[in-house]
């Protein structure tokens, strides 16, 4: 029989508009799920009662134009301001943190008719790309739960592989939605930069970072998209408007495109391990299957882009201020990355935006003549728990990230969109996922071609243990 959490996103959404289930028998069953099933992580702070309130004071007919996802449960990243919620931004130094503003996020799903039923995990302001936070247990994939969701988007993950809510916001500043996508068997939908507005903190004067996507389906994460997308006065960039909805993009048929691959890692040295190499092989022939036209090219970015990364990434650690009486409280990496970025000065912080604006330029022509860029989302099987995490030695730690996922942030530098989908399954049934970038602002034609894959290698029906 089917269970109500066994429905994507857009089958829940579509519940409600018929008025077969409720707002709140949906967001009854999540939050049951979420007392019962959170053995991955996911959430932080669970909202019950801020939930139940929300579904019902919600009016059960959609109103004219409603988002399809009217109605459907999900849930709001620990770094995303949620006006009376502890928001903790995965540091014990934030541990009771309650805002008194929501982020343009979280406003958008609420405007949108979705219903958060709590804070998923992160780690410490987002930084790692495993979240082992002080203030939570890490963040596994269900597939396999000795091992990281990834981040820092790592609960959220958890809580859709793990049927927890059927769809979530992520955020990525150099991967931390497509890392743990491909952790936990999922769609990881970065957008392009300007696409989602950084209203009202724009606390990424680099670029870096935007929210984004974490879906079962490529449908569903196109939903999401078009809950989240959109400009607000005031915004330093944005993305030109689409020609329609991103979910409608999902029913196009791409055409024949040109697609750029490469393997080699971006941002440091690493042996790629034979069943991502594989997962990057087999897409490669499923887009020729397709009529697509495969080509290989070299790594778009120099290793001279890296320090020039690190830089910038260094002194946004840094901008994440912490009283000085808590600074104790903050994990080691954390205060050593703090510690690089204070050492940087404004005119050397200033230099280093400059140079990695040069650099994404020199890529973006490169790949100009490609419709869409593939690579492994990454150079092997999520760790451990704790095996990436040296608290004693976090270069050592930073280094290990860095080996985990070399070829992500590429796409951050360049503000091109990126999806990770989990198109490829290891001998024992683990997941594991290949990255595709879109030019600019071209989402639309990036999920026309992530709908033409998924149709073609269907994963949607594949459950993880314990489910």
């Amino acid at each position: 029989m089917t269970a109500l959490h066994d429905l994507t996103a857009l089958e829940q959404g579509a519940l409600v508009a018929r008025r077969e289930v409720s707002a709140s028998e949906l967001v009854e069953h999540h939050l049951e799920r979420a007392d019962q099933h959170d053995d991955v992580g996911a959430f932080v702070t669970l909202t019950a009662d801020r939930a139940r309130a929300r579904a019902a004071a919600l009016p059960a007919v959609p109103p004219p134009g409603a988002s399809p996802l009217y109605g459907v449960p999900t849930a709001i990243k620990d770094l995303n301001l949620t006006a009376g919620v502890r928001t903790t931004f995965g540091s014990a130094a934030f541990a009771d943190h309650v805002p008194e503003i929501s982020d343009g996020v979280t406003s958008s799903l609420e405007a949108a008719g979705l219903i958060s039923i709590g804070k998923t995990n992160t780690p410490e302001f987002g930084s790692p790309c495993y979240t082992e936070p002080e203030v939570a247990p890490p963040a596994v994939t269900p597939w396999d739960r000795r091992r990281t969701a990834g981040g820092s988007s790592g609960g959220a993950a958890a809580a859709v592989a793990a049927g927890l809510v059927p769809v979530a916001q992520g955020s990525d500043g150099g991967g931390s939605i497509r890392i743990p996508a491909a952790c936990c068997g999922l769609v990881g939908l970065k957008p392009t930069r300007g696409r989602i507005s950084g209203h009202p903190m724009y606390g990424d004067p680099v670029g870096l970072a935007t929210s984004g996507s974490l879906a079962r389906t490529v449908r569903d994460a196109a939903a999401l998209l078009d809950v989240l997308a959109g400009r607000r006065v005031g915004d330093p960039f944005w993305a030109p408007e689409p020609s329609g909805s991103f979910l409608a993009a999902c029913e196009r048929d791409p055409g024949r495109l040109r697609i750029a691959r490469f393997i080699e890692p971006v941002i440091t040295d690493v042996e790629v391990a034979p069943e991502c190499r594989e997962a990057w092989e087999a897409t490669s022939a499923l887009l020729e299957s397709l009529g697509h036209e495969v080509v290989d090219v070299p790594r778009p970015l120099p290793r001279e882009a890296v320090p020039v990364f690190e830089t910038c990434w260094s002194v946004l650690t840094a901008m994440s201020v912490v009283p000085p009486e808590r600074e104790h409280l903050l994990r080691p990496l954390t205060r050593w990355l703090s510690e690089r970025g204070r050492a940087v000065t404004g005119p050397e912080f200033g230099l280093a935006i400059g140079a990695m604006r040069r650099f994404a330029a020199g890529a973006l022509e490169a790949l100009a003549p490609y419709d869409a860029v593939l690579t492994p989302t990454l150079a092997m099987r999520p760790p451990l728990v704790g095996a990436m995490r040296d608290d004693d030695d976090p270069a050592a730690d930073f280094q290990a990230q860095k080996e985990f996922t070399p070829w992500t942030s590429a796409w951050n530098v360049t503000g091109m969109p990126a999806v990770s989908l989990p198109l490829h399954w290891a001998e024992d049934g683990f997941p594991v996922g290949v990255m595709l970038a879109g030019r600019p602002a071209e989402e639309e034609l990036l999920l026309s071609l992530s709908a033409q894959l998924e149709a073609a290698a269907p994963w949607a029906d594949r459950r993880p243990p314990g489910w």
